[in-house]
């Protein structure tokens, strides 16, 4: 029976709040803060009518420390949750250390005037996580998240070491927008358009965004185009398996998505450097991602489903030789909005970052200091994933990805 905060009202929040009222004999009370606090009812509303469960909310900007630690100390909770946006991650590490609070969130530091998102910045928090006695959980989310879980419960089970490794991130959902971002549309538009970067013979190879595309048949979708780009894991999951030669990420994108975000970007509206318009400094892409769909709002529209997993290729754990394995789970977008009012991405972030909170309030996942997801054993959290919505399969494939 444990207290938490969770900061944020976005979509991954309401998941991630449902599915902890859901679970109330972990989650025994419930407080969700955000700069908005009408968002926090009404998701406290839904959970409420869905569940059953109380959730008192509160207005706070997370970039305020002495606010977050003020509101901290009054809560009193054992964990909190940072589901606010990537930029507001150290601040509420801040706050977390001063109020000697754990901590876990989805998402790695990105700087507000840079397009670049690395783990080095909250890495070097460790020490002072570890001398504090409190734990801080990085990337509970799906990628990063179940993806490193998934490489990490295949390094356990199935393979002595891992050569080579694709994350393969597909969205085959339609939710009837002309264009939309299926997460925070300004965190989304700077991951797309930042150059791609892959792990390759002990180093980061940098290409041009989107410049590498190849198609894949991912089941209960269809064939789809899927884009080579950076993300958070190939970082650490290259840290932590060091034998790995190469590790690349991959995301699909639909024709008229691209057609849009080049059109976007063509005439400036991707841009984060300030601009004067009428006598005020405003920055383009917080404009376009105002006045874009909020993810939270697609839920109702959206049909289809999302397949996310891994394809690893290494040493057989039982000795038979080189193999090929390819784990990942397949979402419902409308079975997700049935259940928590959200659609299917939200919810395969939310679920994570509830279970991610579980295992630490439990003491399974413990330690102090800061820590990933590949540093904790993998069973655990594969064995809540298929327990609360997210089930998974695993399957041998003829050998390695051809592309």
């Amino acid at each position: 029976m444990s207290t938490v905060l969770v900061i944020g009202a976005g979509g991954v929040s309401s998941v991630c709040v449902h599915k902890m009222a859901f679970n109330a004999q972990i989650f025994s009370s419930i407080h969700l803060a955000s700069r908005t606090k009408s968002k926090c009812d009404a998701i406290a509303a839904s959970v409420k009518e869905r569940s059953g469960q109380d959730v008192t909310t509160y207005e706070i900007d997370a970039e305020e420390v002495p606010a977050m630690v003020n509101l901290i100390r009054k809560v009193q909770p054992s964990l909190v949750v940072n589901l606010a946006l990537p930029y507001q991650d150290l601040p509420i590490m801040d706050a977390c250390l001063e109020a000697g609070v754990a901590y876990l969130d989805t998402a790695n530091y990105e700087p507000k005037d840079e397009a670049k998102f690395e783990y080095h910045w909250q890495w070097a928090y460790h020490d002072r996580f570890r001398k504090a006695g409190i734990m801080a959980l990085l990337g509970s989310g799906f990628d990063p998240g179940v993806t490193s879980v998934f490489t990490m419960w295949l390094r356990k089970h199935k393979l002595k070491t891992i050569r080579t490794l694709d994350i393969l991130d597909c969205n085959g959902g339609d939710h009837g927008q002309a264009f939309a971002t299926n997460f925070n549309p300004e965190i989304n538009i700077r991951e797309v358009t930042a150059p791609a970067r892959h792990w390759e013979n002990g180093q980061f190879v940098e290409t041009p965004a989107l410049s590498k595309k190849v198609e894949f048949d991912f089941e209960a979708v269809g064939p789809k185009t899927m884009y080579m780009m950076y993300h958070e894991e190939l970082e650490s999951l290259s840290k932590f398996i060091p034998e790995l030669e190469r590790g690349r990420f991959w995301m699909t994108f639909g024709d008229e998505y691209i057609k849009h975000l080049t059109v976007l970007q063509n005439v400036g509206m991707t841009g984060i450097d300030p601009i004067k318009y009428q006598g005020k400094d405003i920055i383009p892409l917080q404009f376009l991602a105002a006045v874009l769909p909020k993810p939270e709002t697609l839920g109702e529209t959206t049909t289809g489903n999302t397949n996310i997993g891994v394809i690893a290729t290494g040493e057989a754990l039982d000795g038979s030789g080189e193999k090929t394995f390819y784990i990942n789970n397949i979402c419902s977008h409308e079975a997700a909005y049935k259940e928590t009012g959200n659609q299917g991405v939200s919810y395969t972030t939310g679920v994570p970052a509830m279970i991610g909170s579980a295992l630490m309030l439990q003491g399974t996942w413990a330690g102090d200091g800061v820590f990933n997801m590949e540093q904790f054993d993998p069973d655990p959290f594969m064995e809540m994933l298929g327990d609360h919505g997210l089930p998974w399969n695993v399957v041998e494939m003829d050998g390695p990805v051809g592309f």
